[in-house]
């Protein structure tokens, strides 16, 4: 048993608290700059190594969090992210191998050119600094955002969601051990000590101007939180409301396929479709297949009028329902004139996430990845491959839906920024 979860204290205190944190974190970060891409990677490995050693006292931590989100009330879907279990402990352990496998991106030159006075100018990858995470329920956040800023020599300050603050720490302290064995900073992997919401409010605030950039991965609340109160540069990683759009020249059989993986392979993750968009050209041989196929696998069907008259277990769709993160297995679905209808719909409903289209006609797929203006856009398949892992990635942070720095999966590339190198030979200005 953890021991009992109690207030960091006073709000003087806490206030110490993350300030001491961030100034620790200023610190590490500087060590892991400038640390070789052996020593990461062998704290990588040893990190991996005790995850599997400490795989007890983890599922013990989980158990706790899972109890007191039962307890709560908490849906199916939400209790599904919280649950850790041995296959999910070692998808972890294996996503810090994949991560130690990837090319370091510390150094790379981006980008090399001479001048016509004789410098040589280089664009050169280097870490962002300190980062700031805050997430929510995902434990396995805990492991994939520690290890991917280590391996872009960045340190981090995660913030976990207080529903599955047991399993982070539990998690947290096998990651503490790999950066021991390798002789890095303890510090370099920070966990937040309290789930009082102050420490995210401080988080926000910079920590004295030792967090860098904020990444927030989690629910709208969350990410308008951050949006709002920020003081530093942030990700933006909004909700997924994701779309697949099945085009009238779209083969039923991968059509069912793919709409069927997209929603309910795993209904919790953000890159769960959550609106399904049927052309009115395909609409008599594609709607009823594909509404009774997803019916008979559990899933709730809310729609308009078109798809009501289809089968009498759909129910209405309220305008909310449109632009609905339901991370569960319910789907709007909606019959559009045409592609130039379904990128409207998205355009208006969608949250720049991931949309996916079903089609046959190469012009017309070519049309919906040119002007869908999501972080992710697919042609005949699921949505559910907006995951850093699926990109070779080896993990994410998130899928960051802005436009500036990163868009899309971040992994270790994304974590890094640059300056220039700049190779003279004695020129001075004129």
């Amino acid at each position: 048993m953890n021991a009992p979860l109690k207030a960091v204290g006073s709000p003087g205190k806490l206030e110490a608290t993350m300030r001491d944190i961030g100034h620790a974190s200023r610190e590490a970060a500087l060590a892991v700059a400038l640390a070789p891409t052996s020593q990461k990677n062998q704290a990588l490995a040893a990190m991996a190594r005790a995850l599997h050693a400490t795989q007890a006292a983890i599922l013990a931590a989980n158990a706790e969090d899972l109890a007191e989100a039962k307890s709560a009330g908490a849906s199916a879907a939400f209790l599904d992210r919280l649950t850790l279990n041995s296959a999910r402990i070692k998808a972890m352990a294996t996503g810090l191998e994949a991560i130690r496998k990837l090319k370091d991106p510390v150094g790379g030159i981006m980008a090399s050119w001479r001048r016509p006075n004789g410098m040589r100018i280089e664009r050169v990858r280097v870490p962002l600094g300190v980062i700031g995470v805050i997430y929510e329920s995902r434990p396995n956040v805990t492991a994939d955002a520690g290890a991917l800023c280590l391996k872009a020599g960045n340190a981090v300050i995660l913030r976990g969601g207080s529903e599955s603050f047991r399993s982070g720490r539990a998690i947290h302290a096998a990651l503490v051990m790999g950066l021991v064995e390798a002789g890095l900073p303890s510090s370099a992997i920070a966990l937040v000590p309290t789930r009082e919401r102050a420490a995210v409010g401080a988080m926000l605030s910079g920590l004295g101007g030792t967090i860098d950039v904020i990444v927030p991965r989690g629910g709208k609340d969350l990410v308008a939180r951050v949006q709002t109160e920020a003081r530093v540069p942030v990700f933006a990683h909004l909700e997924g409301v994701c779309h697949v759009y099945v085009d009238g020249k779209a083969k039923l059989p991968m059509a069912k396929s793919i709409v069927l993986n997209a929603k309910m392979r795993r209904t919790g993750v953000c890159g769960a479709a959550e609106t399904l968009l049927i052309d009115r050209a395909g609409a008599a041989k594609m709607l009823k297949p594909l509404v009774s196929m997803l019916i008979e696998a559990g899933c709730e069907i809310r729609g308009d009028a078109a798809i009501q008259a289809v089968d009498r277990r759909v129910k209405p769709a309220s305008e909310a329902d449109w632009s609905t993160e339901y991370l569960d297995a319910i789907l709007t679905v909606g019959v559009v004139d045409g592609v130039d209808a379904a990128i409207s719909h998205i355009e208006r409903y969608g949250s720049h996430h991931t949309d996916a289209i079903v089609t046959e006609d190469k012009a017309v797929a070519e049309k919906f990845l040119r002007e869908v203006d999501s972080a992710i856009v697919l042609h005949n398949a699921s949505t559910q491959f907006a995951d850093g892992g699926e990109f070779g990635f080896g993990a994410e942070i998130g899928i960051a839906t802005g436009r500036l720095h990163a868009r899309g999966p971040v992994g270790v590339e994304q974590l890094t920024t640059f300056k220039y190198r700049i190779h003279g030979s004695g020129q001075t200005r004129p």
